[in-house]
């Protein structure tokens, strides 16, 4: 989901840049959050479907990485329901479950990662999301049997408290607290890619 205004930042956070601390790797510093969000989805599922709002085209002309659709959800600013909802409604009767990632957690383990999606094929009719310290949330497994629940969540409402009800596993992803939202919060994690070089494995499918 990379559908919100950034308001807090005062610019399209998914178009920030994202650069490795490798200075050979010349092409990743061309990246933005939402090249590092697609790489992340591609872990998960060939299919990854980018929902945007606000900043949209913008975005979408900025992305070096094309995701398998573009998404936009015309209500956008109602808040993050209406962008599961964009997300979900886009999918065919076949679809067993999804995957919801956001576009500003450029630190999540992509080992983690994998081993989440391993698990949630493994029991596709189990919610599991990532563990907040007893709370679930992002990235999180929706199998179809919630998403009728989850199309009834309205405003600026994520997921996780009707992923609580439901008692989804929760998983632990070295990342989901390093997300972007202030100015402050930019300068720290972009402190840390420098450091650590993680657009190497955001970029290793």
């Amino acid at each position: 989901m990379a559908a919100g205004a950034s308001s807090r930042l005062g610019r399209p956070k998914a178009l920030l840049p994202v650069v490795s601390g490798n200075r050979a790797e010349t092409d990743s510093r061309n990246h933005t959050l939402l090249d590092a969000a697609i790489g992340q989805g591609r872990v998960l599922s060939p299919d990854v479907r980018v929902v945007c709002g606000a900043w949209y085209p913008l975005i979408r002309f900025r992305c070096r990485r094309q995701p398998s659709a573009w998404l936009r959800a015309g209500d956008w600013h109602e808040g993050m329901s209406a962008s599961l909802s964009a997300g979900l409604r886009s999918l065919g009767p076949a679809v067993k479950g999804v995957f919801v990632l956001v576009a500003d957690q450029p630190l999540l383990d992509l080992n983690a990662l994998e081993a989440f999606g391993k698990a949630a094929r493994c029991v596709p009719e189990q919610p599991i999301a990532a563990d907040y310290g007893g709370r679930p949330g992002v990235p999180a497994y929706l199998p179809r049997w919630l998403w009728p629940l989850v199309l009834e969540l309205e405003g600026d409402r994520g997921a996780g408290r009707l992923l609580a009800e439901v008692r989804a596993t929760r998983v632990d992803i070295p990342g989901v607290h390093d997300d972007v939202d202030t100015p402050a919060d930019w300068h720290r994690i972009r402190a840390l890619l420098s450091r650590t070089g993680p657009t190497a494995r955001q970029s290793r499918r």
